[in-house]
């Protein structure tokens, strides 16, 4: 006995590594197992007595406060909460790593990516590969076990209002491509990829967050364009696919795929033989719950067929819980229960979370990020229109030219905005550079003709969300190429925007901001580096 206390002793982490086995586990055991709470940085404290008590599976972090080494200390404190359970299972933490418009990922001290329509447009897989590979080193290192990307939505509608630069474009072929060397980089850092969001949101001109989107869409193009991106998905190996809250009426009129039995069980389980984990998209949107019944929606998306349910943010989770529970034997079976949460449990093994002597590989991954970004942001940079030859400025001489660039864009984004001057400065340039609101006033449209009086070239940079533009913006801009008709507009974001402005004889796009495009954008105006990227969807 006393030997065996000495090696206890000497072995602490086997007392750590004590999981139960599956089957021992009781229902309500199982249950929390497949359920995902909402964490921010600042309010983790409230969700401790719940996951104390076993009733939490995994977490989504979202929104921190710009520090990766905070983000880090939370995961390993969750996952310390974790240990003092009853199972003493293990969290998984996830993240929306997806880059383009969705911000929360920089909040938490991660590297903002870029857009998957800019990845797509520099059509280069390996880079691509490359830079989910070292994000997923990242992720890893901060005890982040799964990423909700790719997106693998074909966005055939200019309208959409929530995918956008989301998507890797219009191609089915080429969206497939792109996610599956997502899927690749991700899953070779040894961190977890989900496509989503099954089986397509790229054809809807209604935002599933506010509102339940109703598609028509025939079998046939659902197979050809939507579906077939998730095909090349599943043939890569991926282990999550997420739902999406929208009604597909020629696979089941009645429900949204996150609820529906035809669409994750005949259809994604037993056509598309997907044998990894199903996971709902967040259930407190309005297109999953327009009741607000968060439990019942998650009751009805595990008997559905998902095996694990994002629940949303703000709850009472341990109230959540229980309410879940209540619906056992109603509207959600124990075998369901069951064959969702070993789902899970095996997921938590074949990632390594019972391992507990497995050491991270803490790698200094910042100058290789920044090479492979750089290298998607010089490749994707197009050049729409060119009817003035402004693209490259052609001049003999650079030394003393005057730049005029003003752009419209949020101030997070003032300082990756600066990058565009540097290579103007570089050749002996005169800069004058603002960044202006993204609603301007008749102040704005002074300040900007002021200006561009006697530049040699008016460059100016537009942001649009999605499809719905910022008027005072388009408005503003259409009167400073009213005055300068030769100037250079750069669409900094959604590619759709500049049908908003056809008179623009010089259109330019980079699909998204960062330092490297901004640097990127500037170098292709002047020449420095040639000009690569390809359109990845269809301007009408």
């Amino acid at each position: 006995m006393r030997k065996l206390l000495v090696f206890i002793l000497l072995c602490p982490t086997l007392l750590l590594a004590q999981v139960p086995d599956f089957d021992s586990l009781t229902v309500e055991q199982k249950l929390g197992q497949t359920l995902v709470a909402f964490v921010d940085t600042d309010n983790a404290d409230s969700y401790r007595t719940a996951i104390e008590a076993g009733m939490v599976g995994g977490i989504l972090i979202q929104w921190g406060d710009y520090s990766l080494e905070r983000t880090t200390k939370l995961a390993a404190k969750l996952q310390g909460w974790a240990a003092k359970s009853p199972t003493k299972i293990p969290l998984l933490i996830s993240i929306d790593y997806e880059g383009g418009t969705v911000y929360t990922p920089v909040t938490l001290g991660f590297e903002y990516l870029p857009t998957n329509m800019m990845i797509a447009a520099a059509a280069d897989e390996d880079a691509a590969a490359r830079l989910f590979y070292l994000a997923g080193l990242q992720l890893k290192n901060a005890g982040i076990h799964i990423n909700f990307s790719p997106v693998v939505d074909v966005n055939i509608n200019p309208g959409n209002p929530i995918i956008g630069v989301r998507s890797f474009g219009s191609d089915p072929v080429l969206v497939g491509k792109m996610g599956g060397a997502v899927i690749s980089g991700l899953s070779a850092a040894g961190v977890m990829p989900v496509a989503k969001h099954f089986p397509g949101h790229g054809n809807t001109v209604i935002d599933s967050h506010y509102a339940l989107p109703v598609l028509d869409t025939n079998k046939k193009e659902m197979e050809t364009v939507h579906l077939a991106p998730f095909k090349k998905a599943i043939e890569a190996g991926v282990p999550g696919i997420m739902t999406a809250h929208i009604i597909y009426k020629s696979y089941d009129p009645k429900y949204p795929a996150t609820y529906s039995k035809k669409i994750l069980g005949d259809l994604l389980r037993k056509q598309m033989k997907f044998n990894g984990v199903i996971i709902s998209d967040a259930l407190d949107m309005k297109g999953a719950t327009a009741d607000g019944n968060i439990a019942l929606s998650t009751a009805r998306t595990i008997e559905a067929g998902t095996d694990m349910a994002l629940t949303g943010r703000f709850l009472n989770f341990e109230s959540i819980y229980h309410k879940v529970y209540a619906y056992k034997g109603t509207e959600l079976s124990e075998k369901r229960i069951n064959d969702a949460a070993k789902k899970i449990y095996e997921l938590k093994r074949d990632l390594g979370l019972f391992d507990t002597n497995k050491k991270e590989d803490n790698k200094e991954t910042a100058k290789a990020y920044a090479a492979a970004a750089n290298t998607i942001a010089q490749k994707a940079v197009t050049v729409l229109r060119n009817k003035s030859n402004a693209v490259p400025y052609k001049t003999d001489n650079h030394e003393g030219k005057k730049l005029c660039a003003v752009f419209f864009a949020p101030t997070r984004f003032a300082e990756e905005i600066t990058a565009f001057k540097q290579p103007f400065l570089e050749k002996g340039w005169k800069v004058n550079f603002y960044n202006a609101a993204m609603r301007p006033t008749s102040k704005d449209l002074k300040r900007a003709n002021n200006c561009a009086k006697n530049a040699d070239l008016v460059v100016v940079g537009s942001l649009q969300w999605a499809a719905k533009p910022f008027r005072a913006q388009t408005s503003t801009i259409a009167a400073i190429l009213k005055n300068n008709p030769n100037a250079v507009v750069i669409s900094m974001m959604s590619p759709y925007e500049v049908s908003t402005y056809p008179q623009a004889k010089n259109v330019m796009l980079t699909y998204g901001i960062s330092r490297f495009s901004m640097r990127a954008a500037a170098d292709v105006l002047l020449g420095n580096i040639p000009v690569q990227g390809k359109l990845p969807i269809e301007l009408k």
